[in-house]
């Protein structure tokens, strides 16, 4: 299901691996911040205050900062301490920051040359600006035009550097961080188009065939999935008792890479799967493609033993409020099983829609015609909010059997949930049986139902406690959605039923939560539900929001295990950035950032209940302001995955910092593979250039091109260059199919560069491209022109 998203150039192309960063990037001395050492001074300061002076924006804190009076003709300046070539300048800026702004160089602190005259979105956020300084400058200034808001301009960090960037250190994009990890150095393994992938044991065929069947596409080999017989480079998958790190047989694995031959040992087929997708992130990001890359397959040797800290990491999808096809759900459990997500909670039911067909019972009492939910439920939507109107839709049987199937064969077991007793103002337009007196909405004269409710509002729906329809429809609704269900749980939701007075809610899900238990599945209910009688050592409270003490209670008095999904830590679409025009900020009071999702502890999230009484966390996607699988994916990561490295890694080895750098070496296998993602500001995140051989006639167009993967930015940011072997070099442009647009929700395609140059006479020719981004180290990708008469 993977979609290929890079240019045409890469198709079924011979392509030679990018040789790094180029030469200038390794000189021996690192770049020097010139202003360190310089003056700062400013037109004006707020309010004149000393804690706002210009010294603060080359004081090297970012906790200090300059602020300007409140006028648009403003600036701020750094004298340097002697005149020096400037390479480029990086502004960091808080909450008040410039609309437009000109930056300035000179000699004398009199004459002023314009650098670049730029328009920025809002702040905070951080500007890296190409000087390239021909001759040595003594004075590098920030004049504004138009500032943001009505405060003044402020700059926490003026920063003046002489050289690019050193180019960042090498680092294995492992995600979630493994557990234990041994770097072997030395030859890597190079995977051999006649390797054979050896299932050993009986468990070891799904796994070995999930990992052939993800290395296929971009290598081109046929990777035949055997029980013996080793052949060159072999993958041996072996899943057996006793095979996985002791302790954590149900999801652990070993992995050994060696130059001659990769071993993974499990004892499950679902910890071998996990070591799957391991190796899969120690293969080159092209991996990814859908379609061959003929490079040099190689992935370094290393030894890792790992586990999971937790049990449950999951991903919510809102399918109710706006309709996710099968085919976009695949998409979604392609992109986070990768990342070792284990569940897939689908909201199947809410105000605005109901998405799962439901046939009608043998017995039935009510006459209910079951088929309404979906013929009427399934064609409405959220109806305010987002770019469009909410999709529509439902899940036949057939639908929602391939969904469960397709998310085990990809190691998710599929949580499905009916909201009761709240949020159910679909099945209350749907049938009308379920519209009696105690009912919430009240039907208004001449109404059989209840009308569709298309906006976000919530807590304002219910089903009546005193009718002996809503059980009738309730069991039979569960017991339909359980027969269907192979995995041992069943969410009832229970969340946000502000009209149903308390007795009445506590009958209700009292009801619901037996009628699941008698069904032999684990009933999971939101945290509201957390304080009725919940089946004894048989139940699990899903936190989002409110009294982690009733959380407490019924871990220690029912038994109940906790799923944590914080809002602050794990909803989505909450905005991960200002600039975000969709989304909301309610769970931070503004936005939660990558860093929110990652920086918390769920082991000692709740007061009075121990890590072993947490199954784990979940990452949620509601569907208020989100449509389509893209949308979803732009707010969902890069936060899903550091929900997954929360779930897997234990506390005392996880950093922001070290996730932060992995992620960045990430960033270019998640647009190889098609994920829309946001490239969250603060990752450094990696360029990776790759160029194909061509064949050409004497004095033909080369035709020779070169694919780049560079993460949130655009084309103008980036300079690309081209060397011949011959002399002749050329300023070339980088496109893509797909600019990067933040109120679009959209990430950046790879970019394309490309040679139209001509060679006279036969030979071979090698041409390296340089692409230069502003304020980072360059990176370089070679190919090969053969030239014949």
């Amino acid at each position: 299901m993977r979609r290929h998203l890079l240019t045409a150039a890469l198709a079924a192309a011979l392509v030679v691996p990018a040789l790094g960063p180029a030469p200038s990037a390794y000189a021996a001395d690192e770049p020097v911040n010139l202003a360190l050492a310089g003056t700062a001074t400013a037109s004006s300061v707020e309010l004149d205050r000393a804690d706002f002076a210009a010294a603060h924006v080359n004081d090297g804190d970012t906790a200090t900062r300059w602020s300007s009076k409140y006028a648009d003709d403003n600036w701020v300046q750094v004298r340097l301490d002697a005149p020096a070539k400037v390479d480029h300048v990086t502004l960091r800026w808080p909450n008040a920051c410039a609309r437009d702004f000109v930056l300035q160089t000179s000699a004398d602190g009199v004459t002023w040359t314009d650098v670049a005259s730029l328009q920025r979105d809002t702040c905070p956020r951080t500007d890296v600006i190409d000087v390239a300084s021909q001759t040595p400058v003594s004075y590098v200034r920030m004049q504004g035009r138009k500032r943001w808001a009505a405060f003044g301009y402020s700059i926490s960090e003026f920063e003046i550097w002489d050289r690019p960037p050193a180019p960042p250190r090498p680092v294995l994009g492992l995600l979630p961080k493994p557990v234990a990890l041994q770097e072997q150095g030395g030859t890597p393994y190079t995977l051999h188009r006649n390797t054979r992938v050896v299932a050993a044991g009986q468990d070891a065929r799904a796994p070995a065939e999930y990992l052939a069947r993800a290395l296929r596409p971009a290598t081109g080999y046929r990777l035949p999935v055997v029980a013996a017989g080793d052949g060159p480079a072999p993958i041996v998958v072996e899943v057996g008792p006793g095979k996985g790190p002791a302790g954590h047989e149900d999801e652990g694995y070993r992995l050994t890479v060696a130059p001659g031959r990769i071993a993974l040992t499990a004892s499950t087929a679902a910890g071998a799967l996990n070591g799957v997708q391991t190796l899969r992130q120690l293969f080159p990001q092209w991996v990814e493609s859908d379609s061959v890359v003929p490079a040099s397959w190689t992935a370094p040797a290393v030894t890792i033993t790992d586990y999971p800290r937790f049990a449950h990491r999951g991903m919510m999808l809102d399918v109710a409020r706006s309709f996710y096809p099968v085919a976009e759900v695949k998409s979604a459990i392609d992109a986070a099983a990768q990342f070792k997500i284990n569940r897939l909670h689908l909201h199947l039911t809410d105000d605005q829609g109901w998405r799962i067909a439901v046939g009608d019972p043998a017995t039935n009492p009510s006459g209910i015609d079951y088929g309404l939910l979906t013929r009427v439920g399934g064609a409405t939507a959220m109806t305010d909010r987002g770019t469009e109107p909410g999709i529509t839709g439902f899940y036949t049987k057939a639908d929602y059997t391939e969904i469960v199937r397709y998310a085990g064969e990809n190691g998710m077991t599929v949580i499905p949930e009916i909201d009761l007793p709240g949020h159910v103002n679909s099945a209350l337009h749907s049938v009308p049986q379920l519209n009696t007196a105690g009912a919430q909405p009240r039907l208004q004269p001449g109404e059989t139902t209840v009308p569709h409710n298309g906006t976000g509002a919530v807590g304002y729906s219910s089903l009546d406690a005193a009718a002996p329809v809503t059980y009738e429809f309730a069991r039979h609704v569960l017991a339909e959605i359980a027969a269907m269900t192979p995995g041992p749980y069943l969410h009832i939701g229970g969340d946000e039923a502000h009209v149903t007075p308390h007795a009445d809610y506590v009958k209700m899900v009292d009801a619901f939560t037996a009628a699941v238990k008698g069904l032999g599945k684990t009933v999971v209910g939101w945290n509201e539900y957390a304080g009725t009688a919940l089946p004894q050592g048989d139940a699990v409270v899903q936190f989002w929001n409110g009294n982690l003490a009733a959380v407490a209670k019924a871990v220690n008095e029912r038994g109940a295990k906790a799923i944590l999904s914080p809002a602050a830590n794990t909803y989505v679409p909450q905005k991960q950035d200002p600039r975000q025009p969709q989304g909301g900020t309610w769970a931070c009071g503004g936005v939660c950032g990558l860093d929110r999702h990652y920086n918390w502890d769920p082991g000692t999230y709740v007061p009075g209940v121990a890590e072993s009484s947490v199954l784990g966390v979940e990452s949620a996607m509601w569907g208020e302001f989100i449509r389509r699988l893209g949308q979803a994916q732009y707010y969902s990561f890069p936060r899903l995955i550091a929900t997954a490295e929360v779930g897997w890694t234990p506390q005392d080895q996880r950093d922001y910092a070290g996730f932060s750098t992995r992620l960045s070496a990430v960033g270019g296998r998640l647009t190889v593979a098609g994920t829309n993602f946001f490239p969250t500001a603060d990752v450094p995140w990696r360029l990776q250039v790759l160029g194909r051989p061509v064949t050409v006639r004497a004095g033909r167009p080369a035709g020779a091109t070169w694919t780049v993967t560079a993460p949130g930015h655009a084309a103008d940011g980036l300079k690309a260059s081209i060397a011949w072997s011959d002399g002749v070099t050329e300023e070339v442009a980088l496109t893509t199919p797909r600019v990067a647009s933040i109120p679009d929700m959209r990430v950046n395609d790879a970019f394309t560069a490309r040679s139209d140059r001509s060679f006279a006479g036969p030979g071979t020719y090698s041409g390296t491209l340089t692409v230069r981004p502003s304020g980072l180290a360059p990176v370089q990708g070679a190919l090969t022109v053969t030239v014949k008469d």
